[in-house]
């Protein structure tokens, strides 16, 4: 199986990758995993974004397109995949469906996982950690609350709040995703491959759905 999975920031694609890679034995492809990679194999690609991966800064969609192609072309390439993050965009699409062609892999489905945006801005926003560097627990106002509120149950640090978790910047991100995903939708359901599955509920219980639809589709789990 080969999939794309697709969300916005806080719909829990990362979640759902991982288990579809622990329970399908899909190799877990994250764009965070193939910029540390190809900086660490010291790749022309990875030479050339080391630069922005230290600074913090988004690393541009040609170096991007291009580690990604560098993973697909190596004799180790993964046959069957999910991938998680990527592609973001119209362009990152375009760039991946042709080095899947020219590797003669073949996509069996893009499930974009679909959640409200209050929704997503709740679960975000929630979230808090112990900036103690011994500790670094995490907490949620609502999932997860600390026993006393703003302090860590382990060691009674004051909990901090990491500024892309703060409301209006997780909205902004909303605004950011929606501006690329209609192009990208369009894009994949053109190809018949876009599956669309609810990311609201339980892990479980999201993760059942998405195989179903799977399923039903014809796709092979």
């Amino acid at each position: 199986m080969r999939l794309i999975l697709h969300g916005a920031p806080g719909s829990g694609k990362g979640t759902q990758a991982r288990l579809l890679s622990q329970r399908l034995g899909l190799a877990h492809i994250g764009t965070g995993d193939i910029l540390r990679e190809a900086v660490r194999l010291k790749t022309p690609a990875g030479r050339l974004a080391k630069p922005y991966i230290t600074s913090g800064q988004l690393v541009p969609d040609d170096l991007v397109n291009e580690m990604i192609a560098d993973r697909f072309r190596r004799e180790d390439r993964p046959e069957r995949f999910v991938m998680d993050g990527y592609p973001r965009t119209l362009a990152q699409a375009a760039s991946f469906d042709q080095v899947l062609r020219q590797e003669f892999l073949l996509l069996d489905a893009v499930v974009q996982l679909l959640v409200d945006v209050e929704e997503i801005v709740g679960r975000l926003s929630g979230r808090w950690s112990c900036p103690f560097p011994n500790c670094m627990a995490t907490y949620h106002t609502i999932h997860k609350p600390p026993r006393v509120a703003g302090v860590c149950d382990e060691d009674g640090t004051p909990l901090v709040q990491r500024e892309d978790d703060m409301e209006e910047t997780v909205r902004r991100r909303i605004v950011v995703y929606n501006q690329n995903t209609q192009a990208l939708v369009e894009h994949y359901r053109a190809q018949g491959l876009l599956r669309q599955v609810s990311g609201t509920g339980d892990i479980e219980t999201i993760y059942t759905n998405m195989i179903q639809v799977l399923g039903q589709a014809g796709t092979s789990c």
